[in-house]
């Protein structure tokens, strides 16, 4: 079996733009960053101009704690482009503060994954020198 780790030769990846800046600094720094609505508290990810529960303009930055448990997953076998080493497990992370984020899984064999499953958040520089979040099992969950 193969430890799953990170993708290091990933290519296309988001642009760094005004509003995306600032997670991908906290990246940079190893913190996660979401968004938060002072209106309404909903917490989203994917950087928005306005709030997905209330269209409010009053989103700021947050720190999350980096740890949620496994929302959904697969296994990727045949990747869609050669970049990716395969296996790897693509995932769906419900994070604590109540947003979903899709990434990788690593630090464990591909099998090794379950619904409900406690992970934590975890960085790695990619070929472009972006770092990029990945989830790990998390110790003693």
């Amino acid at each position: 079996m193969t430890m799953l780790g990170p993708q290091r030769n990933i290519a296309g990846l988001p642009p760094m733009t005004v509003l995306s800046r600032p997670f991908w600094e906290g990246c940079a720094r190893g913190e996660l960053l979401f968004q938060r609505c002072a209106d309404c508290g909903g917490a989203t990810h994917t950087p928005a101009v306005v709030c997905a529960y209330c269209t409010s303009g009053a989103l700021t930055w947050e720190a999350s704690s980096g740890r949620g448990q496994v929302y959904s997953w697969t296994t990727v076998w045949r990747p869609v482009t050669p970049e990716f080493d395969a296996p790897y497990v693509a995932l769906i992370v419900e994070l604590e503060e109540g947003w979903h984020m899709v990434s990788n899984l690593v630090g464990c064999e591909h099998d090794a994954v379950s619904v409900g499953q406690p992970v934590e958040v975890t960085f790695a520089e990619s070929c472009d020198g972006r770092v990029l979040p990945y989830f790990r099992p998390r110790p003693g969950g």
